[in-house]
């Protein structure tokens, strides 16, 4: 089962699964964000609009784009704002949506089921506006070595989603042979416990 299939089975359980990744990102996102108004917001990774829910009190417009219809048709039944766009899209090609300039560009748990890092950070480049800000929010590579992956329960048994692990550094090589520097880099805890391994890496990117 490919990544589109197994998020399309997703849909309908992901809202109401426990997930602390899940979670923890949205925690995540919304306190590296908060106070801050932007323009146009390009979300990646939307899902079921767990975090457009909040990106929408910040923004004049949000385009928020995923691989799976069956998380837009859910995120669909609960953002019906006038300056929220939806689109279904494969980021690994060219970006149809990034001719716009976007002054704040997210991620939220998408890269880990992304091979090559390297054509996503162009098309980011390419989409960023002048003084704009990439956010993202992943796994962390060290939940990965343990064999931490995203997965999901159904009658049939345990599903696990493809997922390709990514070095810290590979995202700054990334990021970096493609223009931007890392301004904020944190790690996100169980339980806030900084004695055990680290649940989430978040990346901000100027």
């Amino acid at each position: 089962m490919n990544v589109q299939q197994s998020y399309n089975l997703w849909a309908s359980q992901y809202d109401t699964n426990k997930n602390k990744t899940r979670d923890l990102e949205a925690y995540a996102l919304r306190t590296t964000l908060e106070g801050r108004s932007f323009q146009h917001i390009l979300e990646i990774g939307c899902g079921t609009g767990k975090n457009t829910e909040w990106l929408q009190t910040c923004a004049e417009r949000v385009t928020a784009v995923d691989l799976s219809e069956g998380m837009l048709a859910v995120a669909r039944t609960k953002i019906t704002a006038p300056h929220v766009e939806f689109q279904q899209a494969d980021i690994t090609q060219e970006w149809h949506f990034g001719a716009q300039q976007f002054d704040l560009i997210t991620f939220s748990l998408v890269l880990e089921h992304i091979e090559d890092l390297e054509p996503i950070f162009k098309e980011v480049a390419k989409a960023l506006a002048p003084g704009g800000i990439v956010y993202v929010g992943e796994l962390h590579p060290f939940k990965q070595y343990t064999g931490t992956q995203a997965r999901f329960d159904t009658p049939e048994g345990r599903q696990l989603v493809p997922c390709f692990s990514h070095h810290i550094s590979d995202f700054l090589r990334a990021a970096g042979s493609n223009g931007l520097s890392l301004q904020q880099f944190e790690e996100y805890f169980d339980e806030d416990d900084r004695n055990g391994i680290p649940r989430l890496a978040r990346f901000v990117f100027g």
